[in-house]
């Protein structure tokens, strides 16, 4: 019983850190082969470069910003 209340208790302790996250910014990277852009979260691999360290708050890199 009291592992269940000290469960519970962090559980509820928690649950407010979780409504403070925000989800990744996302970037453009630019192709090493072709120079296309492509807007991602996180690098697409070696062939790819950071276009800019402009965040955007979408997945069209269309609104710069942060998310959240």
């Amino acid at each position: 019983m009291m592992i269940r209340k000290t469960v519970l208790t962090l559980a509820a302790l928690s649950f407010p850190l979780l409504t403070l996250a925000a989800p990744a910014p996302w970037y453009l990277w630019q192709s090493k082969v072709d120079g296309k852009l492509a807007c991602s979260q996180f690098s697409l691999g070696p062939g790819w470069v950071q276009f800019s360290n402009q965040p955007y708050k979408d997945a069209g890199c269309t609104k710069p910003g942060r998310p959240g």
